[in-house]
This record gives structure tokens, sequence and C-alpha cells, in this order.
């Protein structure tokens, strides 16, 4: 059995929190968002890079879904533990029609958010002891989830040079006979990575040929910019069969975050084990942010083509105004709305009298200096970077690279 990180911490044995919960790390992408809320609420003039939620509000057209199902007395009971029967066909239609998946609405399960989805995913299929293969940089939650199924989260290292792109050698690398599956995310949180149609194929192979699991997370599949592509693994992979689990949500694509409506789908025996699982726990998702994400999902894109445009515009900003700062250095991101630029050109230097000796106390000193809240690449498992969101105005996104900029360039 996978020994707890509350034992190897040296956990208080007179604590009354349990071992499994003593060893959970909290959420840093949260934490600094809190942060930087809480000093605003204090009157700071904090600019937050911190938090992936975009900026413009949930398009009319779901709000007025929402407002209706308010006066329906169904909607104010219990319902499916596995979502409303609309919004599963909802989601069952969106899939085909974006990713050309075909599934069953019977093999789909509404969750509480899309880290919801992935947690209940873990459940699902990890056993104590299994190995789960996460690409780094990676999204904070995905190790932490893993540990809390009793799994042991392998980290593979990728390669900045390479976009931050896994590939096929890499995960070769890593793999071992408790090998049980494999995180895969293109759009990436948090570099913007987008892994080619080829080489997405060409890792479902390695999976397959290995009876190795894949959990793809789509949810930034509508956030591309350029020339790249996104496209859904068991898709263009078939040799996967049904060894795959797809996690998606409204909340990115759709500026829903605070709706909390996400969705996992996979094989009938998985799906089934997963409602039952959700069946002891949460049971059905709030009825009206099912309402809410039906009428998304069954709409148009067009709300998604206008703020796709603003973020390819502000991806670009970001970038440009990043590469202008000594000692900082950044690729643009092809999706999703985060920038991860080096910052390791800045670590070891005295800024404004006080000398950073990693990424995170450098967030830390621009923060308290500043009021510019970023996301250390501590949190994200590669340090020597910075995570930031463009998901906020333009003015504001402005404003606080302007600071960074300054704050640098006056300290050489």
């Amino acid at each position: 059995m996978t020994k707890l990180r509350g034992l190897e911490k040296g956990f208080d044995m007179s604590s009354r929190v349990s071992q499994l919960l003593a060893g959970l790390a909290p959420s840093a992408t949260l934490a600094v968002d809190a942060k930087a809320k809480a000093l605003k609420a204090a009157g700071e003039p904090v600019i937050g890079y911190g938090a992936g939620e975009p900026d413009f509000p949930t398009p009319a057209h779901i709000v007025e879904a929402a407002i209706k199902a308010c006066s329906d007395p169904a909607n104010y009971k219990y319902t499916p533990t596995a979502g409303l029967p609309a919004l599963r066909e909802a989601i069952a239609f969106k899939t085909k029609r974006d990713s050309g998946l075909e599934i069953p609405a019977s093999q789909i399960l509404v969750t509480n958010g899309g880290k919801h989805a992935v947690a209940t995913t873990f459940m699902t299929l990890v056993n104590p002891g299994d190995e789960v293969l996460i690409p780094a940089p990676y999204w904070t939650t995905y190790p932490e989830a893993v540990y809390l199924a009793g799994g042991k989260p392998v980290i593979v290292t990728t390669s900045e040079a390479n976009g931050f792109r896994v590939t096929v050698d890499e995960l070769e690398k890593a793999r071992t006979p408790k090998t049980k599956l494999l995180v895969f995310v293109s759009p990436s949180n948090p570099t913007g990575a987008v892994v080619s149609p080829e080489e997405v194929a060409a890792i479902g192979r390695w999976a397959a040929e290995h009876d190795i699991w894949v959990m793809c997370d789509e949810i930034y599949e509508h956030l591309v910019y350029g020339t790249a592509q996104h496209v859904s693994m068991p898709v263009v992979a078939p040799e996967l069969g049904d060894r795959w689990v797809v996690v998606n949500g409204v909340a990115k694509t759709y500026a829903m975050t605070g709706w909390r409506i996400g969705w996992m789908t996979g094989p009938k025996d998985v799906m089934d084990a997963a409602v039952n699982y959700q069946s002891q726990t949460t049971s059905n998702i709030a009825n009206i942010s099912q309402v809410a994400a039906t009428a998304a999902l069954t709409g148009g894109l067009e709300d998604v083509a206008m703020m796709r445009t603003a973020f390819d515009r502000r991806r670009q900003t970001m970038t440009s105004m990043l590469n202008a700062i000594p000692g900082v250095n950044c690729a643009e991101p092809e999706g999703a709305f985060y920038c991860y630029p080096n910052v390791e050109g800045l670590i070891g230097k005295t800024l404004s009298g006080r000398v950073a000796n990693s990424s995170a106390e450098l967030a830390e000193i621009l923060l308290e200096t500043i009021k510019v809240a970023v996301v250390p690449g501590e949190a994200f498992g590669t340090p020597g970077f910075f995570r930031l969101s463009y998901a906020l105005g333009d003015s504001d996104l402005a404003e606080g690279l302007t600071r960074f900029h300054d704050f640098v360039a006056n300290a050489q």
C-alpha cells in the first residue's frame, strides 16, 4: 500500500486531522488567487494573474435559461445522479460535433466541475500502488487527486526546448510494470502547449501497446490559436479501444467557472462505477446549473469565438511584454489562456534590496512590492517559471506587466 504523505512528513499523532489529509497539498493557484483578492478587498491595487478564470460574463442566453429554471418545481427536487437526461444528451451531441467522438448519453456522468471529474476518474480506475504518469509542468490538482485515490504520481519531465510537449520517448522512460494510467492534456494548463495530431496519435498507440489507460483532459479544447489544432486521442488513436476516459466541462469555454458543471465519459463498466461512487458522495449536481449548461451546449459557438479572439490578442500582447522584461523569456502559447515564462534569469539577482533564491520567492517579492500576483513554477513541478493567466481585462494585463518590467529594469 502506498505510504501516506502525512507519515512521510512526520504526522503528528495528536492531530485531529487524518493522515490522508495531512499529506494533501493545498491548491497553489487558488491560494494565490485568494491572497490577491484579499489584498484587493483591503484596498491594495493588486493585479492578479493567478486564476484560470475568464473575465467575460456568462453569455446571456445561458443565464436566461437558468432564471427560467428557477421557476420550475422539477428543479427543486433530487434528479438522477448521473445528470439530467437533457444535459447528458447535449454533452453527447457536443462531443460528436466538436471532436468526432461518439459516446452514448448513458455513459456520461455530470460532475461538480472538471476538477470533480478528474478526481472521480482516479477514484474509479486507480488501485493502491498503481502508478499514474503525469507530464510536467502539470496542473496542480493531478498529483494530489492521484494521491487521494491511493495511487503514486510519477512525474514525467518534458523539455522546454520542445515546448513542454510530452513525447513517447519520455513516457517510455517513465513506464514501469506498475504504470496504470497516463494523464494527457492538450491544450495544456499551465504552459498553453498544444500537441500535434500526429503526436497525439503516437502517444495513444504507445499507451495501447502497453495496456495503459489514458485520462484525456479536454477542458481547453476550444481555446487554440493560429495553426494549432486540438484532437481527441480516442478519435485519432482508435487502438486505445475502451481504455480511456475523457473529462471536460463548461467552465473555460463558456465563462462558467462558478456554475460548477463538468463531466466524464468512458466505457460502461467504468462509468457505472463512477456513477455509483458519486451516488454515495455528492449525489446529483445542482439542477439550475445543469439547465444552464444544457443551454450552453445546445446553443451556438458565437460567444466562444468572440472570447477566443480576445484571448488570442491578449496572448500575443502578454508574450511580447514578458519578453521585453530583462531576464525573462517566454514562448508564445498555442492554447488555453496562460503564458509560462522562464524567469531563471532573475533568480539570485537583487531586486528592490531583496534577493530571490527561487521563483517562489520571486513571486512573493512581486506581490509584496508591486502588487502583482503570479503562480510560481514550483506549483506545477517546474521551478524557475511563472504561470500568468491572460484571462483578465486588457488594461489590467498591460498595467501589471508594465509594473513587472519597470521593477526589474530599475533594479538593473
